[in-house]
């Protein structure tokens, strides 16, 4: 048994967003002869102030999150992305299992740890006898648990992040994919400001 903290990674990065986010939104006007070197962040600016954010779904971006598999049943409900998943189905988990450690670990007692990690090894004990009997993996992951480790892929738009964020930064989401998407926030916030500038003043300053 192995214990891992929860991670994303870039898979494709909004490249260009700004620059494809004026080409496209100066089609409207008709005033591609007014794009310049610096004029794309001020064009999202007042796109993003006047509200038009239909057209920042021009630009898309993926990202790799390795999350425990409760994460991930929050994350695909929404619905305006594409997502591909590690299937318990398929991959066999007879090596050593992961899984996610806990947000609020360092906030349980000792003996709550070790209650945690019991469960998790006892999971991990009969995931295996039931391989070893014979049970194909899509019956042995019946006694999986939630804090199994997984992979999964997302790709959205940049309105969808900008929503996706919104709710799962927030306090009232749920403390282990609040502190994943608060992290995946910054990343985004580092790469295009412009378009990330209020979700990132909300919930992370």
């Amino acid at each position: 048994m192995q214990i891992v903290e929860q991670n994303w990674s870039w898979m494709q990065k909004p490249a260009n967003a700004l620059e494809l986010i004026e080409k496209a939104g100066r089609t409207c006007y008709k005033s591609d002869d007014r794009i310049s070197p610096g004029t794309s962040e001020k064009f999202a600016r007042m796109l993003m102030k006047q509200g038009h954010e239909s057209v920042i779904e021009h630009a898309v971006a993926s990202v790799r999150f390795i999350t425990n598999r409760a994460i991930t049943h929050e994350l695909v409900r929404h619905r305006l992305a594409s997502y591909s998943q590690e299937s318990t189905r398929y991959v066999r988990y007879d090596g050593n299992m992961e899984f996610i450690r806990p947000v609020w670990w360092e906030d349980w007692t000792t003996a709550e740890q070790e209650s945690w990690k019991r469960a998790m090894q006892s999971a991990e004990d009969e995931y295996r006898f039931l391989l070893n009997s014979g049970s194909r993996p899509e019956q042995a992951r019946e006694v999986l648990p939630n804090s199994l480790k997984t992979e999964i892929v997302t790709t959205a738009n940049l309105r969808e992040w900008r929503h996706i964020f919104r709710l799962r930064c927030s306090k009232a989401a749920h403390p282990q994919i609040r502190s994943l998407m608060t992290d995946c926030l910054k990343g985004f916030h580092r790469e295009i400001p412009v378009i990330f500038d209020e979700e990132y003043e909300n919930c992370c300053l």
